[in-house]
């Protein structure tokens, strides 16, 4: 088996309390622009995506039922098809390797004969789920995701169209704005 093409991290998942304090230090104190908004299904939360340079990016959920910040609680439990993707405020919550878009089902099968359990290639979109079982134009990065040996979180992931004015169009929730328990 030969190694994977890969190019670079696509994109580090955080955990954040606030999401308009994030994106504030984010845009402002580090002058990274914010290219990408998703609201998640069901009130699970937010992602955004900011450009940290070299076509990477870094990311960040902010999740209203997370668990507070907690050293040694740093990871989800499991892949997104097997276990709730919440993970504590501070932690890191995957890590996303870029990776061609034309051989991300090459790389799952590769995955999957190396021995490793994978998701099958996930299609984010900007649907009310935020998956399509198909490849459509609203696609903006396909994914497989998968764990290493301890059991961190994983993720080969392929941007599939270039991210625009468009697609940053959800206001960031702030602490206060928290449902209570």
């Amino acid at each position: 088996m030969g190694e994977f093409e890969l190019d670079g991290v696509n994109h580090l998942a955080l955990v954040c309390s606030d999401m308009a304090r994030t994106v504030q230090f984010y845009t402002t104190v580090l002058g990274m622009p914010l290219i990408k908004t998703v609201e998640l299904p069901f009130g699970m939360g937010q992602h955004f995506f900011f450009d940290c340079g070299g076509g990477d990016a870094l990311a960040f959920f902010w999740f209203p039922d997370a668990p507070p910040p907690a050293p040694g609680v740093a990871a989800p439990r499991g892949r997104p098809d097997q276990a709730s993707l919440t993970s504590a405020v501070g932690s890191m919550n995957h890590v996303a390797f870029s990776v061609p878009p034309e051989r991300i089902e090459e790389y799952r099968d590769r995955l999957r004969a190396a021995g490793v359990e994978c998701t099958e290639v996930a299609n984010h979109d900007d649907s009310e789920l935020g998956i399509s079982d198909e490849l459509t134009p609203d696609v903006y990065v396909r994914s497989v995701y998968f764990l290493d040996p301890d059991g961190i979180l994983l993720e080969f992931a392929a941007w599939t169209r270039p991210l625009g004015p468009d697609d940053v169009r959800h206001r960031p929730t702030r602490a206060v704005e928290r449902t209570p328990s």
